[in-house]
């Protein structure tokens, strides 16, 4: 425990008596049959739950530092003592579940009793070293606050009526799959900082030596799980540490925890009850013998604790406390120089530094507030009944270069090619030679797409320029060769800076020195990433009004979810002064959307075909490019053109030291190219925070160009400009 924070009795009252209401308002929902008892050896009645955090502030406060307190009970220090030696004998916890008596009613007079004499304490202006000691009784009450709902869950999943426990309970957020950032690693410092409280298994801080890394920055789904049980994750010895594989064996796993088969279909059992498995949500309740096996499985591992606080506080994690507690492979064991207090108190975590692996962040069952990125949760690593996630980690050669999307790159093609309809991302598409190639697609008299868009900025590029501020700042999602951003740099020269986005760093940097040769007064300042990820502008960019220029219809790339949550992202990225123009491209006859995405010269399908060519190369893959034929399919019912590689033959094909089977006629899914109408789009961008300003369309085939506000502006003309 460290302080550096002295409160005032009054304050540590208050915080003493909310965390106190909360543990008993978590038990509103439960009737006293629920709360008696005990599912497992591992869990605990909600009842004990109550009375051993009053028993902790009693045992360790009151009787130690009130000499006029009288105990409540004597036989209570039996019934509610944990694990705490020095503290005399206590109810075997296996045991736990006998306790009908005393019964509720007394429990909660017990806590009224106990929590009345703290009152008179703690507004005694309590030394500091009290301070401290009450800190950790209140940390010590939110982790039985987890523990209570932890334990509720797997009592209600005993239970063939499949209780609920809250109907209104938060359901995890959902979102994109997780993408691997690059941490150049290095001698850092972990452990605790300058923090009010902190356990002592989180001291003392320390350095630590890293090798350069990469993190996933969300976690692992349930939709990447279900391709892992897809691929017989659980069936395959290879995959498991032997301790792990007897599990398996012993106890038939099949799925996490809670999960259930209703014919085809996968539920979960939550605190909210049974609902159908989500594919988009982190997935939860699985062991450290099954996150290794995954993380084996996608060509990744799981982070140590060091590399997940190292990067927690760079900000590259998302997802990083509200979900799902995360695994690492680090086991619990204490830091250099550890020693645990003298006093009961230091059987609070030393005691457990055997057998057991640490968890970090917090879950959504986790106290608002009682997570750091230096706290250390620990379980065996059989264990799933906690809230437990995972977070993918790789390892990354010292003098590599690439940047995060080319790491991620093997674990989400394995990914895709295990999948039951195998995909691949096509962001993938834009290596050197996919960046060329889509520059030669743009030039096919079929793709209309761009020729249309570049007539349509030639003509409305001064009324564009007529409402970007002085001395902005344009910044471009997926730049490319940078040609239609040229129509806005000439007729705008009040941009001072541009920031050009883009995946493929030879592309990036070409047109950036074009730019710069072209626009001496320009600063040109190249971003390699991926837009639809979370990114930093530099910090030698000065703050200036920022405009987004978003063209080609790369939205269209996106699903409508998706589409919303980028938008969004882009409106929060961009400010709440900014514009964003962004060309989309509009529904229009099954011909002319076919023609454009198979060009008689080939243009798309070799660029189609490349992907299989970079994977070939990136990946010691065995594509047999001739043996995959490029379709464009347009989907009437989504309104996009969908692109895939189909297998002419039956063929077995190997990628990252793994083998894929392909049937013949099978498709591989690439890429999707939504077309929309004008209320359609403009209803997605609303949902994300845009406000209409102006918008211009086409004569057919019809493409039209937006500019979207981030506050609510009156624009300058109200009708559409055609």
């Amino acid at each position: 425990m460290s302080s550096n924070v002295h409160l005032s009795g009054k304050k540590l009252y208050d915080r003493y008596c909310q965390v106190r209401q909360c543990s008993q308002q978590l038990t509103l929902p439960l009737s006293p049959e629920d709360m008696v008892v005990q599912s497992m050896a591992d869990s605990s009645p909600a009842k004990w739950h109550l009375g051993h955090t009053t028993w902790f502030f009693e045992t360790f406060l009151l009787r130690g530092h009130d000499t006029s307190y009288t105990v409540f009970d004597p036989d209570y220090a039996y019934l509610f003592n944990s694990y705490y030696e020095s503290c005399g004998q206590r109810q075997p916890r296996l045991q736990r579940g006998h306790l009908t008596r005393p019964p509720l009613a007394d429990i909660f007079a017990y806590r009224d009793y106990v929590d009345g004499n703290m009152r008179r304490l703690l507004l005694s202006e309590p030394a500091a070293s009290l301070a401290d000691l009450v800190r950790l009784g209140l940390a010590h009450e939110e982790q039985h606050q987890e523990l209570l709902l932890m334990d509720i869950l797997h009592l209600f999943a005993q239970s063939p009526l499949r209780p609920v426990y809250d109907p209104s309970w938060p359901q995890a957020q959902l979102g994109r799959v997780g993408h691997f950032r690059r941490i150049d690693g290095g001698l850092i410092d972990i452990g605790a900082a300058d923090c009010v409280f902190s356990f002592d298994n989180e001291n003392p801080r320390h350095k630590v030596w890293l090798q350069p890394y990469a993190i996933s920055d969300r976690l692992v789904t349930n939709s990447e799980w279900l391709s892992f049980m897809a691929a017989d994750g659980y069936r395959r010895p290879e995959l498991w540490l032997s301790d792990g594989w007897s599990l398996v064996q012993s106890q038939g796993w099949q799925a996490p925890l809670y999960w259930q088969q209703r014919g085809t279909e996968w539920q979960q059992m939550g605190l909210s009850g049974v609902q159908p498995v989500v594919a988009d949500a982190p997935v939860q309740h699985v062991s450290f013998f099954e996150a290794d096996a995954f993380a084996r499985w996608a060509g990744a591992r799981l982070p140590t604790e060091a590399e997940w606080e190292n990067a927690a506080i760079a900000g590259v994690l998302e997802q990083s406390d509200e979900v799902a507690w995360q695994w690492t492979a680090s086991a619990y064991l204490g830091y250099p120089g550890f020693r645990p207090a003298d006093s009961a108190v230091g059987e609070y975590n030393g005691k457990f530094m055997s057998g057991q692996m640490v968890l970090r962040g917090g879950a959504g069952v986790t106290p608002a507030g009682h997570s750091r990125p230096s706290y250390r949760n620990f379980f065996r690593p059989e264990q799933r009944w906690m809230f437990s996630g995972v977070r993918l980690a790789r390892d990354v050669e010292r003098d590599q270069t690439l940047a995060h999307f080319e790491i991620r790159f093997a674990a989400d093609v394995v990914l895709g090619l295990t999948a039951e309809q195998k995909n691949l991302p096509p962001i993938y598409f834009y290596d050197a030679a996919g960046s060329e190639l889509f520059e030669l697609i743009c030039r096919q008299p079929e793709y209309y797409l761009t020729r249309t868009e570049t007539a349509l900025l030639e003509s409305i590029g001064h009324t564009i320029a007529s409402f970007i501020p002085a001395d902005s700042v344009l910044i471009e999602f997926g730049s490319g060769a940078s040609e239609k951003t040229r129509l806005l740099l000439s007729a705008a020269p009040q941009i001072k800076s541009y920031v050009p986005i883009d995946i493929s760093g030879d592309t990036l940097r070409a047109a950036a020195a074009r730019l710069a040769q072209d626009y001496p007064d320009l600063e040109v300042v190249p971003l390699l990433g991926d837009f639809s990820q979370t990114l930093c502008l530099p910090k030698s960019l000065p703050r200036r009004p920022h405009v987004g220029f978003f063209p080609g219809s790369t939205v269209g790339n996106f699903d409508h979810g998706e589409i919303v949550l980028l938008l969004g992202s882009l409106c929060r990225f961009l400010g709440e002064s900014s514009f964003l123009i962004v060309g989309v491209d509009l529904v229009k006859d099954r011909t002319t959307l076919l023609e454009a995405y198979d060009d008689r010269a080939g243009a798309t399908a070799r660029f189609n075909k490349n992907l299989l060519t970079r994977i070939n190369r990136a990946l010691a893959g065995n594509f047999d490019i001739t043996a995959f034929d490029h379709l464009a399919h347009w989907n009437e019912e989504q309104s996009r053109i969908e692109m895939y590689l189909v297998s002419r033959a039956v063929q077995s094909v190997s990628v990252a030291g793994r083998q894929f089977s392909f049937g013949q006629g099978e498709r591989l899914h690439t890429e999707n190219s939504h077309k929309f109408t004008v209320d359609g789009f403009l209803g997605l961008a609303r949902r994300a925070g845009w406000n209409l300003y102006q918008q211009w369309i086409s004569a057919a085939p019809e493409f039209a160009i937006f500019c979207l506000s981030a506050q609510a502006l009156d624009p300058p003309n109200p009708s559409s400009a055609r």
